[in-house]
């Protein structure tokens, strides 16, 4: 790490030593640096936290059934099981959206889907322990609580990471949907049939229809749609038919009636989900409106769910909730108890359920667990835990506790920082030098800008750290063409300072940005310490979304910036530097600017001063000329700056003030070059 005695030498700047400070946000509008802080915060106040007395204090709550909502079998442990799934069923790696982190299955939209009716149920019990211990936020409690309801009905203790804080409102879940914003960012229709960037087949549900695709019960068609809605949480063969095995050895789904479970939270929030079959709980619940239990012993922990599956063929039927479901094609079905304890219930399963058969490497999987139980535990405890935590980002968010595991491969750990400068104003002049050579500044600063923008803060992933763009796949995306040059100017300082590629390219961008300001910048401070990854893993859910298509829209732009983690103003001042700085890449070609070397305010003006005109390139692609001839371009990301209200109205602050436009770069820049340290960096406010 860098010694705190080179500060002196360097010149000091009004912000202070780390950047974190700057105003950053998320979405909301949340400030990024808050964000860190309140996360830093809460993971201190865990501290004091004894967690095997919370962890006793929810296995008495499991196991003491309230008239208010009975449990079932006695005990709560499978409806919190379902409470901890559907709270992080959500995620999706297109965007990094969903997930427990921020508790917000508690507001709209997530609390009145389909798939999550009765849980305000849950939720409500669990407040009584929440209480008890108000330091743990509500996803952590979430999350802790399954945990212990699978280990005290048998089944194996997984790992927990707790970090969690949570969100004030369902913002960050709007684009889930079924919102006019969803609809507007990845609509569907009909819904069922969904594709990604959503990451279910049907808004509403967390995976799919479990009745079967657009209802109709085939269980061939659903084995592929259980394939793709659990391949977009990067859940393999494995860990899908584990974890679908786990969570069915418990509990049961409620359809005692076909009349429903009413109007939902949104729809009734002062008797949301009464039901409307019998009294509406215990046995006359509804939820899915399947009935019945998929074991004989719905709260024991065992791999019958796999061998009824295996060893009986299965017939459809409609059960008494008017819905698909299947029962064994055998002389007599296996019976569990009812859920109130009074007589018996024979077990079912639903389409999604029997479509497992039906795939071979599901059923093979699903002959494995059936005979091997063991395997199924080791399975389903390792995927329980990137169920739970895949949302989290790196294992340095996870707050230490019994059952905190080692970093896991879905965190995509790195190794300890090589670098140990005693001196980085040497090695920032000596970048200086590199841009007196045949290397543009503008090379210079993409290849940084390339390296720390596929960080996004929905799921805490990407950002320089780590240096994958040496890699595939991002090594290979179009936008990074070129940069091998700046890789190769770059090499023979990281071979002559004790640096790792990825300081050394922050730092090169710091320069870059320095040298190319025709008034000064403002200092822009630099905090070391991060590490080279070995290989571009992760980076396959990070690729670049605005390119300049002609069907980019103002909203696409500002859902970039949400999801980078920065706000509408931060994001239109690093579009301003990344067009001031070098050329489009490919499809398109050409500069934005008359002087690509040159960080001003010139693009602005530009792009307000001159009539756009439509190009038709030879691959199909749109961009535009000005109807002046000069020989610059514009792409669709541009031209949206002027047609929406809210960014035109900061391209038009910044071409009126070149001051003003550099120093919101200055912060911005900073705040993105450092928005994945979550290790507490050690930063020198400046070099010369």
């Amino acid at each position: 790490m860098l010694m705190l005695t080179a500060v002196v030498a360097l010149v000091a700047v009004a912000e202070g030593a780390c950047p974190f400070a700057g105003r950053v946000s998320t979405g909301a509008g949340e400030p990024m640096g808050a964000k860190n802080a309140a996360h830093e915060a809460y993971v201190a106040g865990l501290g004091s936290v004894d967690w095997e007395a919370v962890r006793a204090d929810i296995g008495a709550f499991l196991r003491s059934s309230q008239a208010s909502w009975p449990a079932d079998y006695g005990n709560y442990g499978p409806l919190f099981v379902r409470l901890a799934w559907h709270s992080s069923g959500s995620y999706r790696t297109s965007d990094g959206r969903g997930g427990v982190d921020g508790a917000r299955q508690r507001f709209d939209p997530e609390r009145s889907w389909d798939d999550n009716v009765n849980l305000d149920k849950a939720r409500s019990l669990l407040y009584s322990v929440k209480r008890e211990w108000p330091q743990i936020s509500w996803g952590d409690l979430i999350v802790l609580t399954g945990n212990v309801a699978i280990e005290e009905m048998g089944g194996p203790r997984a790992g927990f990471c707790p970090g969690r804080v949570d969100d004030a409102d369902g913002e960050d879940s709007l684009l889930l949907g079924p919102t006019e914003e969803q609809a507007a960012y990845a609509p569907c229709e009909p819904n069922g049939n969904c594709t990604t960037p959503l990451g279910t087949t049907t808004i509403g549900l967390i995976y799919l229809n479990p009745q079967g695709p657009m209802g109709e019960p085939n269980p061939g068609v659903s084995a592929g749609q259980i394939r793709d809605s659990f391949g977009r949480m990067a859940m393999n063969d494995s860990e899908t038919i584990a974890l679908i095995g786990g969570g069915h050895a418990f509990g049961k789904t409620h359809g005692a009636c076909p009349d429903g479970p009413g109007p939902s939270p949104q729809d009734n929030p002062s008797d949301p989900w009464p039901g409307l079959c019998g009294a509406g709980s215990g046995v006359d619940a509804y939820t899915s409106g399947i009935e019945g239990p998929w074991t004989t012993h719905p709260t024991r922990w065992d791999n019958e769910y796999f061998q009824f599956l295996r060893d009986y063929d299965w017939q459809v039927y409609k059960g008494p909730g008017d819905a698909w479901q299947w029962r064994p094609l055998a002389d007599e079905n296996p019976t569990a108890p009812s859920a109130d304890g009074a007589g018996r219930q024979p077990t079912m399963m639903m389409t999604s359920d029997v479509a497992l058969k039906t795939d071979e490497a599901y059923a093979a999987l699903v002959d494995q667990f059936a005979s091997d139980i063991e395997a199924h535990e080791t399975a389903f405890a390792a995927a329980w835990y990137k169920l739970t935590t895949r949302d989290m980002g790196p294992a340095q968010r996870c707050a230490d506790n019994p059952d905190l595991p080692p970093p896991q491969a879905f965190q995509y750990p790195l190794p300890p920082s090589t670098t140990n400068l005693t001196n980085v104003s040497a090695l920032a002049l000596a970048i200086d030098e590199v841009f007196l050579t045949a290397t543009p500044v503008s090379l210079v600063f993409r290849l940084a800008w390339s390296c720390a923008s596929t960080f996004r803060a929905t799921d805490y992933l990407g950002g320089c750290n780590g240096a994958r763009l040496r890699f595939p796949p991002a090594k290979d995306w179009p936008t990074n063409a070129g940069l091998d040059q700046a890789w190769d100017a770059l090499a023979p300082l990281k071979k002559a300072y004790p640096v790792s590629w990825a300081d050394l390219v922050v730092l090169a961008g710091n320069r870059a940005l320095r040298s190319a300001s025709a008034a000064a910048i403002h200092d822009l401070p630099f905090c070391d310490g991060r590490s080279d990854a070995t290989d571009g893993e992760g980076d396959e859910y990070l690729a670049p979304t605005l390119l300049g298509g002609v069907n980019e829209t103002a909203a696409d732009f500002k859902e970039a910036a949400q999801r980078s983690g920065l706000s509408i103003r931060d994001y239109v001042a690093l579009l301003g530097a990344r067009r001031s700085l070098g050329a489009a890449t490919p499809p398109f070609h050409g500069n934005f600017t008359l002087a690509p070397e040159v960080l001003d305010n010139a693009y602005f003006n530009t792009l307000i001063d001159e009539t756009w005109l439509p190009v038709q390139l030879p691959t199909g692609d749109v961009q535009y000329a000005p109807a002046s001839g000069a020989p610059i371009v514009a792409l669709t990301t541009d031209l949206n700056c002027l047609y929406d209200a809210e960014l035109l109205a900061l391209v038009q602050q910044y071409a009126a003030d070149n001051d003003l436009f550099l120093a919101d770069l200055s912060r911005a820049w900073t705040a993105l070059l450092n928005a994945d340290r979550f290790d507490k960096p050690s930063c020198l406010p400046s070099a010369p």
